[in-house]
């Protein structure tokens, strides 16, 4: 009974249930604490963001026709609030969910010794109190607000008369859809973008704190990780929110190549940086358990070794070295199935990882993140070419 009290009295983690724009969605009937009403969400996003601009250029012209951009043909800005806004608002669902049951594996699997159990909920306390702070929200609304024209001036604007305006001496004249565009919509994708970063900072911080404790590690342990490999699973968590970025600078980069001539090459280094650092992003933080696993497995190797050399020299004194012929007792003997099972248990010791992930997770990691960008390699084709190719397929 007082161990259930005490389970009920623990902090729930979670990185999405929390802070200012949480409790107002929460108001206004379009979330709820299990994550519920996701397509309501995404809905009101787009009604936002992406369809005054709709009307805008409608009424206002450009939608079609009438500019060397029209919003139709504008790859850029669907992607951005009809794939990326999306994605990350749907990340949510996904992180809640299973961020929440990685955390839980520390109390399940007995990995904190209990005298610092408290220490653990207090690590799990803090980061959540971080989650709901009210002045870095706010502080990140107003950059998002203020920042958002110069990064969308020098990072994603076209140089050509297009819908959301025309230029002149380098100097741009917004359309009014171009207004909401720059002014409304761009801002709030930056502030669900810096939002993102903000939570994947606290995960930084609550897995830092919890690597400086004392964990129960075991070097035998299958997964090769000191039972730590359930922390990959956290990448899984994270991917979508990843792919999000890759799904902006694929529209980014397309829209630079369809509209302004430039070539796939040409942009090789940024996209080679951006996929570096959204790997470096995912696993960095699963690295601040290095030191503990490898003090665990040279702990384990020192033990298991001794063990060993204790074990194998029984055993040759008692079958290698006997003045008598075993005989049939060597038949069905478990020493040497022992013997065995002694070797197994240390080549997984000896095999053990001082990192919680595997070279699998890491190569899966790059290929989801990198997906969106494949049909980039699509503008280095010529239609025709492209074209012929499917029908020899087909044939």
């Amino acid at each position: 009974m007082n161990k259930t009290a005490n389970n009920s009295e623990r902090p729930d983690f979670s990185l999405v249930l929390g802070g200012p724009l949480y409790q107002t969605l929460l108001r206004a009937g379009l979330i709820r604490p299990s994550m519920e009403l996701l397509r309501r969400r995404i809905a009101a996003a787009m009604l936002i963001t992406w369809l005054p601009l709709v009307v805008l250029t409608v009424v206002g012209g450009g939608f079609v026709s009438g500019v060397s951009v029209p919003f139709v043909y504008d790859l850029d800005v669907h992607v951005r609030f009809l794939l990326a806004l999306p994605l990350l608002i749907g990340s949510e669902v996904i992180v809640h969910r299973r961020m929440r049951a990685v955390v839980d594996q520390f109390r399940e699997r007995d990995l904190v010794v209990p005298e610092q159990q408290p220490s653990f909920d207090a690590i799990v306390a803090g980061a959540m109190r971080l989650r709901n702070s009210v002045l870095i929200e706010v502080l990140m609304a107003v950059l998002a607000f203020t920042v958002a024209y110069w990064l969308w001036r020098t990072q994603a604007s076209l140089s050509v008369a297009s819908w959301y305006g025309t230029f002149s001496d380098d100097v741009i004249s917004f359309t009014w859809a171009g207004y909401w565009y720059v002014f409304v919509s761009v801002p709030i994708l930056r502030f669900i973008i810096l939002r993102w970063y903000f939570r994947i900072f606290i995960w930084y911080v609550f897995l830092f704190r919890v690597s400086r404790l004392h964990l129960q590690l075991n070097a035998l342990h299958p997964d090769h990780a000191g039972g730590l490999e359930f922390l990959s699973r956290s990448t899984d968590a994270m991917a979508p929110v990843l792919v999000a970025q890759t799904v902006f600078l694929s529209g980014l980069v397309g829209n630079q190549i369809w509209h302004q001539g430039a070539a796939l090459p040409e942009f090789k280094l940024l996209i080679v940086g951006v996929l570096a650092f959204l790997m470096l992003l995912a696993l960095l933080p699963l690295t601040f358990f290095a030191f503990q696993l490898a003090d665990a497995k040279r702990t384990a190797l020192r033990e298991y070794g001794l063990l060993a050399a204790h074990y194998v020299g029984q055993f040759r004194r008692k079958w290698l070295r006997a003045s008598d012929a075993p005989g049939d007792e060597l038949l069905g003997s478990a020493d040497f199935q022992s013997l065995a099972d002694l070797g197994n248990s240390y080549a997984v010791v000896h095999e053990m990882r001082l990192l919680p992930f595997s070279r699998n997770a890491v190569v899966r990691l790059a290929v989801v993140i990198a997906l969106p960008l494949a049909p980039l390699a699509l503008t280095m084709v010529p239609f025709e070419v492209m074209l012929e190719q499917l029908i020899k397929l087909a044939l």
